[in-house]
């Protein structure tokens, strides 16, 4: 009888463990890092968090079965916690771009680009914020200023520009390491290419941890080729 049950413990652990590398924690850590370190928004996973949240209710379903047949408590427990865990980075992935959202909310309604890599939740989210916030700020300041000065985004109607509109700053120091060797990497942006000596092409080893500004390297890290840490 002895032998049974741990036979059956040994074949439920070895579900548990061919389970886990089925799921997508990885690329979801990976995605949570990124958008953890990158100063902008980033290009929504939503196929990444599609299958997630699949995972997650498989998960639930599991422990929930495990629990009601007796399973060894162990086997649910560490089911439990690689639940917690998945849980845990998609809350925080979501949180953080919902932080630069508030943040940087009007920059993000004015660029055409970020506000393509909004999920269709953010998009609803950010347009009822930008509405509340302007009703807000009608209402309790703006209302009661000089015409000329009565504008969310500019400080006078004179101002050539959104002057009053934060934006992501970009030239923020990450660290960051490549998947593979990348050479020709340009530090400088066109402006300062033409104001100033222009340094050598920066290369890359794979692995290899860099501090760079993160402007430069913004394509690769969008399209995969750079992780932030």
């Amino acid at each position: 009888m002895a032998s049974s049950l741990g036979g059956a413990s040994v074949s439920q652990t070895d579900d548990f463990e061919t389970f886990t590398p089925t799921t997508d924690v990885e690329p979801l850590k990976r995605a949570w890092r990124n958008e953890k370190a990158a100063p902008e928004i980033l290009p929504f996973e939503a196929s990444l968090v599609g299958r997630i949240k699949e995972q997650i209710q498989l998960m639930e379903d599991t422990i929930e079965e495990y629990s009601r047949s007796g399973i060894d408590p162990l086997i649910v427990s560490l089911y439990q916690m690689d639940l917690d865990r998945t849980q845990f980075l998609l809350r925080s992935y979501i949180r953080i771009r919902l932080q630069k959202i508030e943040k940087y909310m009007l920059y993000i309604l004015k660029s055409d680009e970020l506000f393509r890599r909004l999920s269709e939740e953010e998009i609803t989210f950010t347009d009822r914020c930008s509405h509340d916030m302007k009703k807000h700020f009608d209402e309790s300041v703006l209302s009661k200023l000089p015409n000329n000065y009565q504008d969310i985004l500019r400080q006078s109607i004179i101002s050539e520009e959104d002057d009053m509109v934060p934006e992501p700053p970009l030239d923020t120091f990450v660290v960051c390491k490549s998947k593979e060797y990348l050479e020709h990497i340009q530090l400088e942006d066109e402006e300062e290419r033409a104001s100033s000596r222009v340094e050598e092409p920066f290369e890359m080893e794979a692995n290899v941890l860099h501090i760079i500004r993160y402007k430069p390297i913004k394509s690769l890290v969008e399209s995969g080729r750079i992780d932030l840490l």
